[in-house]
């Protein structure tokens, strides 16, 4: 249940190794970080008392658009508001597989329930920071618990520094990102204990519409900045954008290397009309986080001894070392083509319902868990580094 504080798995058990090495293939095909089944308690959430605005409501509803999604240490402040991976918090060891959860830490899913209700980020920070936003209107104390309360507020959990942030419902329920370990869901208030408080958001903005095409939604920044008919500056522009905007991106692939702004970069993406921007122009790392390849990467011809395998699943990350809280070296939003050279057995991860600590080295050096290759645990065909 603590909160982000600052921005940022020996073999496995011998039936567990078996279950998978007699697995075929095409039963690892599954999606990536599945929602946790729906029950009879997610069925609530929504607004249930009257009074609130239209952007509490709107607030609330995003939220609870979030139902069953993984709470993740660190989940949710990236760039632009939405969920991301997060990371291990270097004590709770049900956190040690954030690094592989895409979701939201709690006030992460604040943040982005606000972004989706105003169209401005106005609760970008940490719990304690969104508990002293100038964005209150009004503020509540512990000692009037629920009472005052409306859907859309947002309560908060801590003495001295706030640590947890959820909101409000109405009729005694929240809805909350509660602790590493488990998926967003609502839950009875809790007034109790170190209960500080809650504060009502500044109800102005814009909702934010949702994304097209089954996109994703990205903010853009600069003047000027001209989208075109392919992945190059040299092809047709199809849109200006005067200044800072929202784009719906559907897939991102490698093509002519641009420099502009200070920056380098080769990557595009291909917005919901077909234009397509180079990632210069859009908020966040070069490589956005959860956006799929368009099919435009052609991978490289096993070398060096070398053998090509399908990996699956999606946002699936190497490591420059056999293990998941060693540096992140690549990240593949959807299945690829990698080169293993050899597998040692390492730390044992357990992820999407398998357990694993077989290791692969590809030809770059990097690390990737086998439990993403397509295939038997332990590689045939394949000498143990």
């Amino acid at each position: 249940m603590s909160e982000l504080t600052t921005p940022g798995r020996a073999s496995a058990a011998a039936a567990a190794i078996a279950l998978i090495s007699f697995l075929p293939a095409t039963a690892h095909a599954a999606t990536a970080h599945p929602a946790a089944p729906r029950t009879a308690q997610d069925t609530t959430c929504g607004v249930l008392a009257s009074g609130a605005s239209a952007t509490a409501q709107a607030a609330v509803a995003a939220a609870c658009s979030q139902i069953g999604v993984w709470y993740s240490w660190g989940g949710g402040h990236g760039a632009t508001p939405g969920a991301t991976y997060g990371y291990y918090d270097g004590s709770d060891p049900d956190s040690l597989h954030d690094g592989e959860r895409k979701g939201f830490d709690c006030s992460g899913l604040m943040r982005y329930a606000y972004y989706r209700a105003t169209g401005q980020d106005l609760l970008n920070g940490t719990a304690d920071d969104q508990y002293h936003s100038s964005q209150a209107v009004a503020r509540f104390s512990a000692s009037q618990g629920t009472a005052p309360l409306l859907p859309g507020d947002l309560m908060f959990w801590g003495s001295g520094h706030v640590h947890h942030v959820a909101m409000y419902l109405g009729a005694g329920q929240m809805v909350e990102a509660y602790e590493s370990g488990t998926h967003i869901r609502v839950a009875p208030v809790r007034t109790g204990g170190d209960y500080a408080g809650a504060i009502r958001v500044n109800p102005s903005g814009t909702p934010v519409p949702p994304p097209a095409d089954g996109g994703t939604t990205f903010e853009t920044w600069g003047t000027g900045v001209r989208t075109h008919s392919t992945p190059s500056v040299h092809s047709s522009a199809v849109d200006t954008f005067a200044g800072p905007t929202q784009v719906s991106v559907q897939c991102q692939e490698h093509a002519e290397t641009v420099t502009a702004e200070g920056y380098t970069n080769d990557i595009w993406s291909k917005l919901a009309d077909g234009s397509w921007l180079t990632n210069i122009y859009i908020k966040g790392p070069a490589e956005l986080p959860g956006v799929p390849d368009c099919g435009g990467d052609t991978p490289p011809p096993p070398s060096g001894d070398s053998t090509a395998f399908q990996t699956w699943g999606t946002g699936v990350r190497t490591h420059s070392e056999p293990n998941v809280n060693a540096g992140v070296v690549d990240y593949f939003p959807q299945p690829t083509t990698v080169n293993v050279v050899c597998q040692s057995h390492a730390q044992k991860v357990t992820a999407e319902g398998y357990t694993n600590d077989a290791w692969s080295k590809l030809t770059n050096g990097a690390w990737l868990t086998n439990i993403y290759i397509k295939g038997p645990a332990w590689l045939p065909g394949v000498a143990t580094c």
